[in-house]
């Protein structure tokens, strides 16, 4: 079967490329930096002795999305796709650029719903157990908090979108599989692009890329449709759904409060 992996550049993605190798999928590796996206296939025909292909495209771009969702819809052994791709920022939504608003939007929401249905056109009428979507979330769908507001709501919309398209394909007895992948802090680019400190998170927080995959794969093998990779996150988002959302804005309300105050000591 072949797997196709967004954002496989890097991080989460490039360690699905290996997983996924590993386990003998073959692999179409999607992300905009071509000569990653070379050598993370080279490395997996060289140990894996599987195919794998380098597929150059920005996924925020319209041409790039229709271009990548075709081919998944026309791949006859299509078996997995991983919607990876992401970014964050930080920063205040009505502050921040808004194209860059605009192109997480684009990447988190148009790319998942354009890829996954030309993954579902694929998969669904085959009806092969072991087939399916994982969508790559965030804890961060579960509660809002300050310079984050898109990010937020475009995994909260991805969980809730899984979710959906979950209830449909049970609803017409599917053995074709979704999930939503809900990691926390993960060791990788994607952090330091964003510009946070990593000395400012715990660091019994931080979780490797191989771990988050890990428990993505063992989850989907068990079709479980929200995994969130981690005990401790596990509780945290326990702990966020038990608390109303009013008092979850109340305590974002009194972080952005503390933020502005010991912004103006500091003198920025």
């Amino acid at each position: 079967m072949i797997a196709v992996i967004t954002g496989a550049s890097s991080g989460i993605g490039a360690a699905f490329a290996r997983k996924l190798a590993a386990r003998g999928f073959g692999l179409i590796l999607v992300a905009r930096r071509e000569d990653r996206l070379r050598a993370i296939a080279e490395e997996a025909r060289d140990l894996y002795r599987v195919q794998a292909e380098a597929m150059p495209a920005d996924l925020t771009i319209e041409a790039d999305r229709n271009r990548v969702a075709e081919r998944i819809r026309q791949e006859p052994d299509l078996g997995l796709l991983v919607n990876n791709a992401g970014f964050g920022t930080l920063g205040y939504f009505f502050e921040t650029d808004a194209e860059g608003q605009e192109q997480m939007h684009q990447l988190h929401v148009l790319a998942t719903v354009s890829l996954t249905h030309a993954a579902m056109a694929n998969l669904f009428p085959r009806g092969q157990a072991g087939t399916g979507v994982i969508n790559v979330s965030s804890v961060a769908a579960f509660a809002p908090s300050p310079q984050n507001v898109s990010y937020h709501a475009t995994k909260a919309w991805m969980n809730a979108f899984t979710e959906g398209l979950a209830t449909e394909l049970a609803g017409r007895g599917s053995p074709v599989t979704v999930q939503a992948l809900c990691p926390g802090f993960t060791l990788s680019e994607f952090h330091d692009v964003v510009g946070i400190d990593r000395a400012t998170v715990p660091a019994s927080l931080w979780m490797t890329a191989d771990f988050v995959v890990e428990e993505s794969l063992r989850g989907f093998d068990r079709r479980e449709l929200i995994v969130i990779p981690g005990w401790r996150y596990k509780l945290l988002v326990t702990v966020m759904k038990a608390i109303p959302g009013k008092l979850i804005r109340w305590g974002s309300i009194a972080a952005v409060r503390k933020y502005r105050q010991k912004k103006s000591q500091g003198g920025g």
